[in-house]
């Protein structure tokens, strides 16, 4: 098993990143201001434009080590990898089935279970923990709608009903996240998922964790020879990393919703940390952000009893884990893939 190392994060946009020795040096202007052993880490993302070294980006991708260049903002930019991992015969079976609609589609309807299974016990764990504090019946009444979703799409066989019964799932989850907000319900209120830019508080910290998610995503997409750019549930499209987020949708509600109402409902993040640009967009200010990637950091280091693997894993391995049961189903050695079903 993989071994669940360190993220370096680097929230100002006037840091630069550079190679010294087996070290990456943090540098701001000329001054060096910090430094880590690469062997300590597994992923680098920084919050700026000044970048990194050639030499640093060379030694990341020979060493395996995802470096990740993001807006200040938290807007995806670039990503630096290495050389392509795992075997041409993986490639080739995961771009047959992507192209085979009846395969592919059986593909993304597990990642769709997994998805709308999750959401569902998102909402008990609420029912369970603040019944009396929440709007008991129209969350039940999700829930059982919920339910009946998972039972259509177990039997559906065609993509096009396959993706409209996951939008209406959705629709019924996010209809009802903001009963999920039981502390600063002033500064918190959530009326609908918006992106692009997030128009809320509870948006831009949905729409940062996911960028957070994704990049775990990606890298173990990655580190286990899959291309993730090509996916079974999401289309093809120049630049979208379609198999990220198709992985994506069966850890959205469990590592970055649970995340996100964690963060305001133990009052960690207040709506003062906040600010709203000009056209509309809300945005995370720069030392809440550093306080969201502790916390996110932490997040990963909890466990769970994987159920499909009956044992304990962190739930930063968790997209690892998921990559690598997607792979050995593409192999041939499982019958289909199990997606992460989370009680």
């Amino acid at each position: 098993m993989k071994k669940l190392l360190n993220t370096l994060y680097l929230t100002s946009p006037d840091y630069y990143l550079s190679l010294d020795g087996e070290n990456v040096v943090v540098l701001d202007k000329e001054s060096e201001i910090g430094r880590a052993p690469l062997h300590n880490l597994d992923a680098i993302v920084s919050f700026g434009y000044r970048g990194a070294s050639p030499a640093l980006m060379g030694a990341c991708a020979e060493r395996g080590i995802d470096l990740c260049f993001l807006t200040p903002q938290g807007k995806f930019l670039a990503r630096v990898t290495g050389k392509i991992r795992g075997n041409v015969v993986l490639r080739k079976n995961q771009f047959e089935k992507a192209q085979n609609e009846t395969a592919s589609c059986q593909i993304a309807r597990n990642f769709i279970l997994g998805k709308v299974y999750n959401s569902r016990w998102v909402l008990e764990r609420v029912l369970r923990d603040h019944e009396l504090q929440i709007d008991a019946v129209r969350v039940r009444r999700a829930s059982k709608n919920l339910q009946q979703s998972l039972e259509q799409i177990r039997i559906c066989t065609d993509p096009a009903t396959l993706r409209g019964l996951e939008g209406e799932a959705a629709s019924q989850y996010f209809g009802v996240f903001d009963e999920m907000i039981v502390q600063q319900k002033e500064g918190f209120h959530f009326e609908g998922r918006n992106r692009r830019p997030p128009l809320d508080r509870v948006n831009a910290l949905l729409s940062f964790s996911y960028t957070l998610l994704e990049g775990m995503v990606s890298s173990a997409l990655e580190s286990v020879g899959l291309d993730p750019y090509v996916g079974f549930l999401h289309t093809d499209r120049p630049g979208r990393m379609s198999l990220s987020l198709d992985l994506m949708e069966e850890l959205r509600s469990v590592l970055a919703d649970r995340f996100v109402l964690m963060l305001i409902n133990r009052n960690i993040i207040s709506s003062e940390d906040f600010f709203t640009q000009e056209n509309g967009a809300v945005l995370i200010k720069p030392d809440a952000r550093k306080r969201v990637l502790m916390e996110w950091q932490n997040k990963k280091k909890g466990t769970i009893r994987h159920p499909f693997l009956d044992e304990k894993v962190e739930w930063g391995m968790v997209p690892f884990v998921q990559a690598m049961l997607l792979a050995r189903y593409l192999r041939g050695d499982l019958d289909e893939y199990p997606p992460l079903l989370w009680k």
